[in-house]
């Protein structure tokens, strides 16, 4: 069988994740990256040879590496503000006749606001590309084995859940054009609430029936910027990052929270409760699920991990993220997530969209569910800026822009 040869658009942090989760993935060789930082991109293709995944170069553009004979796949990690301009590239040398790719792989959120997630939709249909949502935390293994147990031995027995929660918090992301409303879409929220509600979607939708089968009913949401835009954490922030990252005068949302109300097939009424943090201070990145049904609950953690390390005061050293994602500390007593690729579901992830493209099959998780899940967060943000309930209406925020994402916001 031939082997997919992929490459990446992109060439940062989530980028490398993705390329180390390769190690676990057969049937697929990462072969080209392409990154307008030219030192960054040839950092990333050197990563992927170093470890074997695949002879991996560095192209000049987009339409060279598209255009490769040897990039049957791309994978797209550009930043939010890019996503259109370089999804139009590709489409563009596809409908040249230039390039010839099996499919397309989006990393999460799909897009800034509703308007830009439709336009990805519209270019996607126009390439007639197969398309996968890199929604990773899908295919977390606690996630997907709790998920089948839950619903295959209790649910069957005693009836669905009603309830889950989802949260991801850590202390902040690691490049300026996060933190900047404008160019990222808006703050905590658009970056990791777009997980947290597609897995608490996924944890309640029953396995035998489709996507579809249980649909969102209404919205409620609050946002908040509780640490970094207090002075002096501003001014970390700003000397951290950037100038252009001024939280005393243009601060994006660093908490936020929303319930979901959903009904089924049936009419039961279902309810998400999803939280999101850049204000969390502990070890590192948080990811804790659960999901509540009428016998039976299940409860995941990732900092419960199944290995702890104690540093007394003697142990110093430089700090860094050897540890644990977001690691926040270089003594005492941390857990240690030995394998980060696995337990976030990169290693899965991949290795399902990978089978997908070379099988031709469309993933069953795929853009269609990264549009509903920004509808779903424009209107958790129109929620929390009119202070209200939101009905669950597409057409309503087909146009809309958070203050936050226009520079607008005045926590």
């Amino acid at each position: 069988m031939k082997k997919l040869g992929i490459g990446f658009i992109g060439s940062g942090f989530i980028t490398k994740f993705h390329i180390k989760s390769f190690i676990a993935v057969r049937d697929a060789d990462v072969l080209g990256v392409w990154s307008p930082n030219e030192a960054h991109a040839e950092e990333a293709a050197l990563l992927a040879r170093s470890i074997r995944v695949g002879d991996c170069q560095a192209f000049n553009s987009i339409e060279e590496m598209v255009a490769s004979p040897a990039i049957d796949a791309v994978w797209l990690c550009g930043p939010n503000h890019k996503r259109i301009e370089n999804l139009e590239a590709i489409v563009k040398t596809i409908k040249s006749g230039k390039g010839s790719l099996k499919g397309i792989a989006i990393e999460k959120p799909l897009a800034r606001n509703a308007a830009e997630a439709k336009r990805v939709i519209e270019l996607l249909e126009e390439s007639d590309l197969l398309h996968g949502y890199l929604e990773d935390q899908l295919f977390e293994p606690g996630v997907e084995r709790g998920r089948e147990i839950l619903w295959r031995r209790a649910a069957a027995i005693t009836g669905r859940p009603y309830i889950a929660r989802c949260a991801e918090e850590h202390s902040g992301p690691h490049n300026p054009w996060f933190w900047q409303g404008e160019l990222q879409g808006g703050g905590v929220l658009n970056d990791m609430m777009c997980h947290s509600v597609e897995v608490a979607r996924f944890l309640l939708t029953d396995p035998a029936k489709p996507r579809n089968s249980i649909k969102p009913v209404k919205v409620s949401a609050t946002i908040a910027c509780l640490k970094w835009s207090r002075p002096e954490y501003a001014d970390i922030l700003q000397q951290t990052m950037s100038k252009d990252v001024d939280y005393r005068n243009r601060p994006a949302e660093d908490f936020a929270r929303a319930t979901i109300h959903y009904v089924d097939d049936a009419g039961n009424p279902l309810i998400a409760e999803v939280t999101t943090s850049w204000s969390f201070v502990g070890p590192g990145l948080r990811l804790s699920t659960e999901l509540l049904g009428p016998e039976y609950s299940m409860f995941i953690n990732s900092l419960n991990t199944s290995l702890n390390l104690f540093f007394s005061r003697k142990v110093t050293g430089s700090t860094g993220e050897d540890l644990v994602e977001k690691q926040n500390a270089e003594q005492g007593l941390m857990p240690v997530v030995a394998n980060e690729t696995s337990e976030y579901g990169y290693e899965a992830e991949n290795r399902y969209f990978v089978n997908c493209f070379l099988d031709g099959k469309q993933p069953e998780v795929n853009c269609y569910d990264g549009l509903e899940v920004t509808q779903l967060l424009m209107t958790a943000y129109k929620s929390a800026e009119e202070e209200r309930t939101i009905a669950f209406d597409p057409a309503a925020i087909e146009n809309f822009v958070p203050a936050v994402a226009r520079g607008t916001w005045k926590p």
